[in-house]
């Protein structure tokens, strides 16, 4: 076996899986996986995104964290939607304003970075030429992408007055998105149907033949700038050309023996830790998978890791963030003392409404031992399709807290905070477990339960990514529908309040690779119609 891939996306895989059996190593792969990514799955994420990734190249003495976060541009003030702010969403990923400005329009985009984390992965990493990584991306969009159920859903979900956009809505923002994604009676393609995007294909030409110099000072850089300003926004060429991929060390725990490595802040690899350290104070596998008293630790585990998380996890070259202190076992053991002495955590919420965010991973590994998590995403779609470019533009700008003095204010050049965590977890110094989740902030519980799922109760990969789950990240603990009504009417009767969802697959969408018994076996979450396929 050359190695193995899983992604949320079936013809991503195929892409990373193609380039695995051409010799590529997992970095090529992961990036072959990513470009494809955005070709099939837009509103998920693309060269005008954002995204992390995580590196175990052994042979290489190489372990390491890319970070190509957004940026606010460099014209943003902390006060310039203070007089807008109207609330948050339930679970934290949205900040919500009057005029929708950080959510629609050119307004919402932030400095992308996927291009330049990709392009800096594979010339530092890979071994494969761009021009070949990038192929089977170019070839999709020249043949069409069909639309599947997830992606479908991600369009059709009605926010119903909370305050958001829907994404239908953002979908009909621009020409080239009416184009697109509309039948020629203005309805909406559906399942089934293929999408055309012939501007697409010939920007990833363009990226192909000029790397990243073209994205961020070439040509199609003054071309994205002219638009985005035409707009309204803010992004500036000094934005773009100021844009630099951060490379990081990881941030480590361990878990019932295990080493965990994952992403430091602003993203959610330190949030993951923290939790399950919380909840290793706990013999879960003693319990029933799913008790009440099961989901009780866990979701006060969540609601503790959400308070730390708030207050603390903003971007460390703008706020303070108290990572030894956070990750210390003395702070675990402290918070799993007051749930074991039946204290109920409280979670400040400035809004109630519920936000089913986007985003999408890959994971490989390969022959030579390498592994490579990653995770990327629009934050959420702008709407803003650039005349002839034909990808969308993120909307992380609604990432970023009005309200100045908070870890997630507003700032020039700042990079918004991200639940992103992509981990490995090693037994001594060889990697057993790859993992990444969409999901925004539903992203560390999904992994975390994932994680417990395999540690703790023994499943596979494919069956712990698919367990049901639960998400606490407001004093709300939310139910995924394969949760027993008996089993949410004793959580009730304690005092909390519970919301079920209509899905059976719900909260995140975990997806990974597990090495058992000397072979690696994967998992794709169901709710996000992807795969794992060995090379």
């Amino acid at each position: 076996m050359r190695g193995m891939v899983v992604a949320a996306q079936p013809e991503a895989v195929e892409a990373g899986v193609e380039v695995l059996r051409r010799g590529g190593n997992a970095v090529d792969a992961a990036i072959a996986c990513a470009f494809s990514q955005g070709v099939v799955d837009p509103q998920m994420c693309g060269i005008g995104g954002f995204g992390a990734m995580q590196l175990c190249l052994p042979r290489q003495g190489v372990h390491t964290v890319l970070e190509f976060f957004c940026r606010a541009p460099l014209a943003a003030t902390p006060t310039m939607w203070t007089e807008k702010f109207i609330g948050q969403s339930r679970d934290g990923f949205v900040f919500l304003l009057s005029d929708q400005g950080n959510d629609l329009g050119h307004g919402a985009i932030g400095t992308p970075g996927n291009v330049a984390g990709y392009c800096e992965a594979l010339s530092r990493f890979g071994t494969m030429p761009l021009a070949e990584v990038m192929a089977p991306a170019i070839a999709q969009a020249h043949r069409g992408v069909l639309v599947r159920p997830y992606m479908h859903y991600y369009w059709t979900i009605d926010h119903g007055g909370d305050g958001q956009v829907n994404v239908e809505d953002k979908l009909r923002f621009s020409t080239e998105g009416r184009q697109v994604y509309f039948r020629p009676d203005g309805r909406l393609k559906r399942p089934g149907e293929t999408l055309r995007n012939p501007g697409m294909a010939r920007t990833l030409e363009r990226i192909a033949a000029g790397g990243a110099e073209e994205f961020y000072r070439g040509a199609l850089a003054r071309e994205m700038v002219s638009d985005i300003q035409a707009g309204g926004g803010l992004i500036t060429l000094e934005d773009l050309a100021a844009y630099r991929v951060r490379e990081k060390a990881p941030v480590w725990g361990r878990y019932r023996g295990l080493r965990i490595a994952s992403n430091p802040p602003p993203a959610g690899g330190a949030s993951l830790i923290g939790l399950l350290q919380i909840l290793g104070h706990f013999e879960l596998g003693a319990l029933g998978h799913g008790s009440t008293e099961h989901l009780r630790l866990l979701a006060e585990a969540m609601k503790w890791m959400t308070i730390d998380r708030d207050a603390h996890m903003g971007d460390p070259d703008f706020v303070d963030v108290p990572l030894g202190r956070l990750l210390s076992p003395e702070h675990a053991a402290l918070l799993a003392g007051r749930i074991r002495a039946g204290e109920v955590a409280h979670v400040e919420r400035a809004g109630e409404p519920l936000d089913p965010p986007d985003t999408t991973v890959v994971c490989v590994v390969d022959a030579e031992g390498n592994a490579v998590s990653l995770t990327h995403t629009l934050g959420i779609p702008s709407g803003v399709i650039t005349p002839g470019l034909g990808f969308m533009y993120n909307g992380c700008m609604s990432g970023f807290d009005p309200r100045p003095g908070r870890a997630a204010s507003i700032a020039p050049g700042k990079s918004r905070g991200s639940a992103m965590a992509p981990t490995i977890l090693f037994e001594g110094e060889a990697p057993v477990m790859v993992l990444a989740a969409p999901g925004g902030t539903y992203i560390v519980p999904a992994l975390a339960q994932a994680i417990m799922n395999v540690v703790d109760f023994g499943m596979g990969m494919a069956e712990a990514v698919a367990a049901p789950r639960i998400v606490a990240l407001s004093d709300t603990i939310d139910l995924c529908n394969r949760i027993p009504h008996g089993t949410e009417a004793a959580l009730r009767a304690m005092g909390y309040p519970t919301a079920r969802s209509y899905q059976s697959h719900a909260f995140g969408a975990p997806h990974g690779l597990l090495l058992r018994d000397g072979r690696w076996e994967g998992g794709a979450d169901p709710q996000r119609d992807g795969m794992a396929m060995a090379a």
